[in-house]
């Protein structure tokens, strides 16, 4: 897939003379950029919707969640998946990374990493049967995720592509791709701007929905918040709260004889009379909050 053939790094019509422009000028066509990628994004809602759906069912049946790439795209990548455990209460160990260059690339540029093919396989290994890739690309052509992708399918895994080229080789090779047509950019080639910001929302959207898919998400509010700090203790006491309308001394006591278990609190809060119940109720309903409060609920 040649460089001429890609639409993240054709020349945009508009900008000759960009550095001549005075500031509010050029940050107003910046800003078209990163709306039209946005756009984009809202075009492959129904692709990212499956996608979501396809994450949510295998995480479910114990599956793990492998981001891979190289450069900017890992990078956003791994700014998602990092943030699903203290967002949704994900297992870490549940969530790997092939990056480009190791983990040093998440600091260091080390560009000439993305073409290490062999690297790229080998990383994926890791990839098995039950397990889902998001391998992301602008291109949809660079080898490290490529040869990525390729393993993790060879190994079982099943694998989500997003790409904001057409025609590309990691889009061939997805059971899902997520095409992002955030198209020329503002500064040619320059795919952290509007590529990165469509891969951006999508990550965000695609895993936001798997979570709610999966329960971690009742009426708005992160249920499986893991309360780590002081600021996340008192978002997981007022979830508890809100739903219960339970006073702050009643959902910290709560918290506390749950170890912190935001749902299982709720539940106690609700009429449960032990954690060891709440977590029964909570298995009875698959984790679900919702069908669990009902069941405590019923006569």
């Amino acid at each position: 897939m040649g460089m001429e053939r890609l639409i993240t790094e054709a020349a945009i019509a508009g900008v000759v003379g960009i550095d001549t422009w005075d500031d509010d000028r050029i940050l107003s066509a910046m800003l078209e950029g990163q709306q039209r990628a946005i756009a984009a994004v809202g075009a492959a809602g129904p692709q990212i919707a499956r996608a979501a759906t396809l994450i949510a069912g295998l995480i479910a049946k114990g599956g793990r969640l492998i981001y891979a790439g190289a450069g900017t795209s890992i990078r956003i990548g791994v700014q998602d998946g990092s943030e699903l455990p203290a967002t949704f209460g994900m297992a870490e160990d549940r969530i790997l990374y092939c990056i480009a260059g190791g983990r040093d690339a998440m600091f260091d540029t080390l560009a000439d990493a993305e073409d290490d093919a062999a690297a790229g396989a080998a990383d994926a290994a890791i990839c098995r049967r039950g397990d889902v890739m998001i391998a992301v690309a602008a291109s949809g052509a660079t080898p490290y995720t490529v040869a990525a992708a390729s393993a993790a399918k060879r190994n079982g895994a099943a694998l989500i592509s997003v790409v904001n080229n057409a025609g590309s080789p990691l889009g061939a090779l997805a059971d899902i791709e997520v095409l992002l047509n955030s198209g020329p950019e503002i500064i040619s080639g320059s795919t952290r701007m509007g590529a990165g910001t469509a891969q951006k929302a999508a990550l965000n959207l695609m895993s936001t929905l798997a979570h709610i898919r999966l329960g971690a998400v009742h009426d708005g509010m992160m249920v499986n918040v893991q309360a780590g700090n002081a600021k996340l203790r008192r978002r997981a006491a007022g979830i508890v709260s809100r739903i219960t309308g339970a006073d702050e001394t009643s959902a910290n006591a709560a918290l506390d004889q749950a170890a912190g278990h935001v749902k299982s609190a709720i539940l106690m809060c609700a009429g449960a009379k032990s954690p060891e119940e709440a977590q029964r109720i909570l298995a009875d309903a698959n984790g679900n909050l919702r069908l669990a409060l009902q069941r405590l609920s019923a006569p």
